[in-house]
């Protein structure tokens, strides 16, 4: 009898472990694990999803025109040279699926998002993981690890699980050198929490080889619907549309995104709550002697003394209700990923972590 095999490189695949929601035997716990927006989704989204019921039993867009043309409108692109998918996730998945497979290098950095060697597995290429320098994006280890194998490169911009952020001329010098036959994917998740940055969309629009991806999942407060985004020169675009499905967004998700990034007061609104209270936090946490590098997210990720120390306090974080994000599987165990909530959140993690330490004093 023959034995049903799966593609080489799938099993070889760690399941993704997506942050807890729930406390056994606690209650009134406050979920910081997911990096999700506390404020939750603007209330023109929520009017968008209400009315979206009376188109249930019609077919969604399949060119996404509408969202395309409002993405389009509010940074400044051109919706022809936007592709939309489930997350942004979907559009990483696009890019890998298009341009490599079994032979080729898939190269991402050490503290990078875990996706990126799950989707480079997922086409049976090679994941390569580049080190970091302090906690940031080392463009010269990145250069020195490519080759004539590497297809894809993957970069998070602001990065998750550290938080830190790499200059665009930094980033410019990394595309400029790559291999001709490399892409260089900017991963913007966290983009929008860094006032005034584009996300890398003027360096897509001077090259040839650089996609930009974006999610509604973050400051848009849209995780539970599922959409992102991509933007590359026409010529990607061109390719990744290929290998779309072509109903892959709801028509309750299309009218909830196009709604949620035409609302920039609610995303202005958001963004400078985060900053306000990601600064008040971390410097609580700094005075109760947990450091954090400058945060350019809605996260901290708080940094103690050994893997030891972190361990106890999500523990000790936990019996309190307040759940956060080991990192140990990013390579950073001796720190926590701690979503920036709402004041009475960060009140909260702040009052639990100083009682934590004055315990262990």
């Amino acid at each position: 009898m023959n034995k049903l095999t799966p593609q080489p490189g799938i099993m070889d695949i760690a399941l993704y472990r997506g942050g807890a929601a729930h406390v056994e035997g606690v209650s009134n716990v406050i979920k910081l694990s997911s990096n999700e927006n506390p404020y939750g989704p603007s209330p023109k989204a929520m009017a968008a999803v209400r009315d979206s019921a009376s188109l249930l039993h019609r077919y969604p867009s399949t060119d996404h025109a509408a969202l395309r043309a409002a993405i389009g409108e509010v940074h400044g692109l051109n919706p022809a040279q936007i592709i939309c998918g489930v997350g942004s996730d979907e559009v990483l998945q696009f890019v890998v699926h298009a341009y490599a497979g079994p032979g080729d290098e898939v190269i991402y950095t050490k503290h990078g998002f875990s996706m990126y060697p799950i989707l480079a597995r997922m086409v049976g290429a090679t994941p390569v993981q580049v080190d970091e320098r302090d906690r940031k994006v080392d463009v010269d280890a990145i250069l020195t690890a490519c080759s004539e194998c590497t297809k894809v490169v993957f970069l998070a911009n602001p990065a998750n699980p550290t938080s830190t952020m790499l200059a665009e001329g930094e980033i410019a010098r990394l595309a400029d050198a790559l291999p001709p036959q490399a892409v260089l994917v900017l991963d913007g998740a966290y983009a929008e929490f860094v006032d005034g940055f584009d996300g890398g969309a003027a360096l897509v629009a001077a090259r040839d080889n650089v996609i930009m991806t974006r999610t509604f999942s973050k400051i848009y407060g849209l995780g539970g619907m599922r959409v992102g985004w991509g933007y590359a020169p026409q010529d990607i675009i061109d390719v990744l549309n290929r290998i779309r499905q072509p109903f892959n967004l709801s028509s309750t998700a299309l009218l909830a995104a196009e709604a949620a990034v035409r609302d920039r007061d609610y995303v202005d609104h958001c963004r400078a709550e985060n900053t306000r209270l990601r600064a008040w936090l971390a410097g609580e946490l700094a005075e109760a002697g947990v450091p954090s590098d400058t945060s350019c997210t809605n996260f901290i990720l708080a940094r103690f003394a050994d893997r030891d120390e972190a361990e106890a306090c999500d523990t000790y974080l936990q019996s309190q209700g307040l759940i956060v994000r080991r990192v140990a599987g990013y390579g950073l165990p001796n720190a926590l990923r701690i979503t920036v909530g709402d004041d009475a959140a960060c009140k909260r993690v702040a009052e639990a972590v100083r009682s934590f330490k004055a315990g262990r004093a």
